[in-house]
């Protein structure tokens, strides 16, 4: 079996962008009272006219751009979201569709908020198998969708947007690139994030949530650099699921990961849900924050109480 590595990222947000100012102006809230609470400035909001899978379709072709690669070079698309309306043709097939691909497989992942991480496991197998040579995973949702606009504890959070990443196998005496995952649930809390109902509405208890991120998940994610091969010291970057501000910083905290870029992108776009993850780390890479090679820990957490994580090392 081959080792893989992701080889390059892209990222979309739609161009709407909402501010706190904006949302007091719908819901009984404030600036001070969002940035206190779960420390979000802005985020962006899709067009009623713009699907989940032309979102995921622009952060697909940036992706591979920066790769070098066609779309007739990928014959497997992995497309995480929680926020597709239709069943079929599901969100893969539509990118694979936008972009021109030949014949690849497709597959969608619903493990909501830790849906990239979970496909970019899948990926990860796929390739080591033999059972694909080049992957594109996507993290896609517009959260804007199915939040309760009269809600302040819940609109205040949610934001729209699509990261990929390019996975392929490892050159000759190169090391993989992509660790192995460390994955699980808390089946019996999985009222703790809910999209449900006719029209689907996203509501979530904070208060639990808070608890079991802040207490359960440091230990899990410790486990992940160790299977990793590195110490939580050897971070060169931690991106965790972008939920709550006040829920990524303690974490990474009680990580141990001292010397890391913590991504802190929930500020500017919210929880964008599987997105989160590749848009976080997109824009760390485009900035320059992290190098090549650089070990960086992807924690993906939340929908289902579900969590996926992996060290990977930057394209």
């Amino acid at each position: 079996m081959t080792g893989t590595r992701i080889t390059a990222l892209g990222h979309y947000q739609p161009a709407k962008v909402l501010t706190n100012e904006d949302l007091a102006a719908m819901v009984d809230t404030s600036d001070e009272w969002i940035r206190s609470r779960v420390g979000i400035r802005t985020r962006h909001v899709a067009a009623e006219d713009e699907p989940v899978d032309e979102l995921a379709a622009h952060a697909a072709a940036k992706a591979l751009a920066a790769a070098g690669l066609t779309p007739g070079d990928i014959d497997l698309v992995l497309v995480a979201t929680s926020t597709a309306i239709d069943r079929s043709p599901n969100m893969a097939a539509r990118v694979a569709a936008r972009l021109g691909m030949g014949s690849p497989a497709v597959m969608d992942l619903n493990v909501v908020c830790a849906g990239f991480t979970h496909a970019l496991a899948t990926a990860d197998h796929a390739v080591r198998a033999g059972s694909a040579e080049r992957a594109l995973v996507i993290g896609a949702d517009k959260m804007a969708a199915v939040a309760d606009w009269s809600d302040r504890t819940s609109c205040v959070l949610v934001g729209d947007g699509a990261g990929a990443a390019v996975v392929e196998a490892t050159r000759e005496g190169e090391r993989p690139g992509i660790g192995p995952v460390l994955w699980g649930s808390v089946p019996e809390m999985g009222h703790a994030v809910r999209i449900e109902g006719t029209p689907p509405r996203f509501a979530q208890e904070g208060q639990s949530v808070y608890r079991w991120a802040t207490t359960q998940l440091p230990p899990i994610a410790r486990k992940v650099c160790e299977r990793g091969g590195v110490t939580p010291e050897e971070l060169a970057a931690v991106v965790l699921h972008q939920a709550n501000l006040r829920i990524i910083e303690p974490v990474a905290q009680k990580i141990g990961a001292v010397n890391a870029v913590i991504a802190r992108d929930v500020v500017e776009s919210g929880n964008t849900s599987a997105a989160s993850i590749p848009l976080a780390l997109s824009k760390l890479i485009e900035r320059g924050e992290i190098e090549s090679g650089d070990p960086v820990l992807l924690f993906g957490f939340g929908g289902n109480l579900s969590y996926a994580g992996q060290i990977v090392r930057c394209p």
